[in-house]
C-alpha cells in the first residue's frame, strides 16, 4: 500500500470525483432495495413488478459501471490509465 498523494496545496489527491462516489453509493443502496422488492414480487407473482425491478437494476448497474470506469480513467493510482 502506498502513501496517499497530496497536491502542491496539501489537499489529498483521490482517483474519484465526489459525483462518482455518490453514484456508486446510492446505486448500491438501490440495488439492495431492488433485490428485496424483486424477491417479494416473484413470491407474490407480480410479474409486471419483477420486470420493472429488472429494468431498474440494469440501469443502476450500467450507471455504476460507467462511474467506476470514469474513476479508473481519471485516477492517478495503479489501476488508472492516465
Amino acid at each position: 500500500m502506498s502513501e496517499e498523494q497530496r497536491s502542491p496545496t496539501g489537499k489529498p489527491m483521490v482517483p474519484a470525483t465526489p459525483m462518482d462516489v455518490i453514484r456508486i453509493r446510492i446505486g448500491s443502496f438501490v440495488l439492495v432495495f431492488c433485490v428485496a422488492v424483486g424477491i417479494l414480487s416473484i413470491v407474490g407473482r407480480l410479474w409486471w413488478l419483477t420486470g420493472v425491478v429488472a429494468v431498474v437494476v440494469v440501469i443502476v448497474v450500467l450507471n455504476m459501471v460507467l462511474a467506476v470506469r470514469k474513476q479508473r480513467r481519471l485516477g492517478g493510482g495503479p489501476e488508472s490509465r492516465g
